[in-house]
């Protein structure tokens, strides 16, 4: 396999497998409560994917990781309290660590996003502090809306925006980030 399409199914493994098994399990799950058993098909899911990006790989990426740990912790959670609180806040928890990540880079002037997008683009520790602000407020949106609609609608409706709604609303938000990094990217371009 070469090297371009192993890393797109790796990144497919830990991304997106997790979420499509949590979804399939909680809807066809014939159990009382498919939300624990969607939770448990999530955990493993995710640390095959971790296991298999390993052994592939010989590293598993920080942020993969990061959620993964907090996963079986909620999960965790979630299964042996029988407490679906736990899986739905999950999100928050995630969205509010990775603000305060970027916001810390952003106030003390470190490019923190750059560790983890710096190889594929090229831009200024400037740009790259702009970027941490505005993901970081994105992901404060994330979190908040999180909570509003685990403690405003019914499981089903949550793991439908789980599942269809957040992965949309990110996809959305890093394609209006690409005219600014382009922009950026044209300047870094021109000064070599």
């Amino acid at each position: 396999m070469k090297k371009k399409s192993s890393e797109g199914v790796i990144k497919f493994l830990y991304d997106y497998l997790p979420l499509i098994v949590f979804f399939a399990c909680y809807k066809f799950a014939k159990t009382p409560n498919p939300l624990i058993t969607a939770t448990i098909c999530m955990v493993v899911t995710t640390f095959f994917a971790l296991t298999i990006s390993y052994i592939l790989t010989q590293k598993i990426p920080a942020v993969a990781l990061a959620s993964g740990i907090i996963l079986a912790i909620f999960g965790g959670l979630t299964v042996i309290l029988k407490d679906d609180i736990f899986i739905k806040i999950k999100p928050t928890i995630v969205n509010l660590l990775f603000s305060v990540f970027l916001f810390y880079g952003f106030f003390t002037k470190k490019p923190l996003l750059s560790y983890l997008l710096g190889e594929q683009v090229k831009i200024s520790n400037e740009a790259w502090i702009i970027l941490s602000a505005r993901w970081g407020l994105f992901f404060i949106f994330l979190a908040i809306l999180n909570e509003i609609i685990w403690r405003t609608s019914s499981t089903d409706f949550w793991v439908q925006f789980k599942v269809f709604g957040m992965m949309p609303l990110s996809m959305l938000f890093t394609l209006s980030q690409v005219p600014f990094m382009m922009k950026e990217m044209k300047k870094i371009s021109k000064q070599e």
